[in-house]
């Protein structure tokens, strides 16, 4: 039997700090793949040719940092599930740009149901453009359903 994780703690420690960095440029071919397999029909996406071609805003969510979690986290007995992606994107990502993805635990938080605690983490990667400004970012959310005691 595990002792319940200290959230306070774990938020002190750990919210806020970036953990990974990664360099990413997507290619027109890149962006025009990943709309094709996401059915995208605006030409905006699927057309290198258009004035206007960028990435689709879901793009975000298919970068991938270095490590999945910072150095130290715990490792946390019970069941982990997907709970989620969002994306927001403030300005367009065009393809030949050089893309720095930073990642930091964006928060922590419990909620109670029927079966037991579960843990929620939400990983942020923040994109920014080669002037350091941010294009977008994407927050990935992890749940762990504590083990219950036995």
């Amino acid at each position: 039997m595990s002792e319940p994780l200290d959230i306070e703690a774990l938020r002190a420690e750990y919210l806020n700090r970036v953990f990974d960095e990664k360099a990413f440029e997507l290619t027109a071919e890149d962006i025009a793949q990943y709309s094709a397999s996401c059915g995208e029909l605006a030409p905006r996406f699927i057309n290198p040719a258009h004035p206007d071609f960028q990435a689709p805003p879901t793009m975000v969510a298919s970068l991938q940092p270095y490590n999945r979690l910072p150095d130290g986290f715990p490792e946390i007995a019970g069941l982990g599930m997907d709970a989620g992606r969002a994306v927001a994107v403030f300005k367009p990502i065009r393809p030949g740009v050089r893309l720095t993805g930073k990642t930091h635990m964006h928060d922590i938080y419990t909620k109670t149901g029927r079966s037991g605690r579960m843990v929620f983490f939400v990983k942020r990667m923040e994109v920014n453009g080669p002037d350091g400004k941010r294009l977008a970012h994407a927050d990935t959310s992890t749940v762990i359903r504590e083990k219950p005691e036995s």
